[in-house]
């Protein structure tokens, strides 16, 4: 169980913070702080009242105080980001002593656990705004998302921006041999299919290959096709505590785990070519898509059929138009991938497309 005091949280920063503070001669609760403390990958600093160093109640990203521990604290000067921890369930007096020292949650393990070590891997990662994150799939197969995918990180990256490339379609191949990368060192999808709980952002980053200035997370070519639920949720939202951008490739089947990348962008993208069975095909996936993800915009992928243009796709399909995603031909045995050629059309779409979403290190 976890409550929440209406304080404001502790303001976060960019890069690695120090560990949390822990307050308590509870040795049973010691332990467990301590093995949370690991868990989240930081290192706390212990002490059994207020600490007698100066500055240490005050600058610690996070201070964790056993319930054992208030009377010894009650002096201390209020600050934010301060834990009550305690174990009693029907103990309705913790909320009167979290006031009494001025905490802004109350937690009361082991039913606090997941949400503890969550907060204690926040502020050991300097978390701060989250990554950008753009869904792009196809009104219909072979409609180019993936080579929009592609340039738009690929694009992102060039501008010096913190980029991560998530191929979500099992079934396309791996754009990994899209960037000329397949034998790049670094993890794909099927070696984070045991995640659970809270997977770590750095680790993740340094973990995955690394192709023309960015991070890609793949599908290998082993039979492995799905990865559970839970552990796309845990990946994805690691990459996106990372800030910068994120830009997914996806399939335009809508099943569980794509629902979990769903719930997490900020915007779809759907790339429909100018013709009727393409926006008729593009209208039962936005119906799909739509049910999860609130922004969906309309790129539309030339040469129009007759009597359409852009304006009349994105109305016709009832979606914000992004614009015309321009024709460019690149080849497809690892050479320059999608959207390397900085003056080159496709470049040039990513570019102002970015230009009036802007990406400054973190997510909007």
């Amino acid at each position: 169980m976890a409550g929440v005091i209406t304080h404001d949280r502790p303001p976060t920063a960019e890069g690695r913070q120090g560990g949390p503070l822990i307050v308590t001669e509870d040795v049973d609760l010691l332990d467990d702080l301590l093995r949370l403390c690991a868990a989240a990958g930081a290192r706390p600093e212990v002490h059994h009242g207020i600490p007698e160093r100066r500055g240490s109640w005050e600058t610690a990203p996070l201070v964790l105080v056993g319930d054992d521990a208030v009377p010894r604290v009650r002096g201390a000067a209020r600050r934010r980001g301060v834990v009550l921890v305690g174990r009693d369930q029907d103990d309705s007096g913790v909320w009167r002593r979290a006031v009494e020292i001025g905490a802004d949650h109350v937690l009361v393990l082991p039913d606090g656990e997941q949400w503890l070590v969550d907060r204690i891997a926040d502020v050991a990662e300097g978390v701060g705004r989250p990554a950008l994150t753009v869904g792009v799939l196809g009104g219909r197969g072979g409609a180019g998302a993936s080579t929009l995918a592609c340039a738009l990180a690929v694009t992102s990256a060039r501008e010096g921006k913190r980029t991560l490339l998530v191929d979500a379609d099992p079934l396309g191949g791996g754009l990994d041999v899209l960037l000329g990368g397949e034998a790049a060192e670094g993890l794909r999808w099927p070696a984070f299919a045991a995640s659970r709980g809270r997977v770590g952002g750095g680790a993740l980053e340094e973990s995955l290959p690394r192709l023309h200035a960015l991070r890609v997370l793949s599908w290998d070519r082993s039979d492995a096709v799905t990865v559970p639920p839970q552990a796309v949720r845990a990946v994805l939202a690691a990459a996106r505590r990372r800030g910068g951008a994120v830009v997914v490739d996806l399939p335009r089947r809508v099943d569980e785990g794509v629902a979990e990348i769903l719930a997490q962008l900020d915007m779809g993208l759907l790339v429909v070519p100018a013709d009727l069975r393409s926006i008729a095909a593009a209208g039962r996936v936005a119906s799909a898509v739509g049910m999860v993800l609130r922004d969906l915009r309309i790129v539309v992928r030339g040469p129009c059929t007759p009597g359409l243009d852009d304006r009349e796709v994105a109305r016709l399909l009832d979606l914000p138009l992004v614009g015309e995603l321009p024709s460019e031909s690149f080849p497809l045995d690892g050479g320059p991938p999608p959207g390397s050629a900085a003056k080159g059309p496709l470049a040039r779409f990513c570019t102002a497309f970015w230009a009036r979403v802007p990406v400054e290190g973190a997510g909007v």
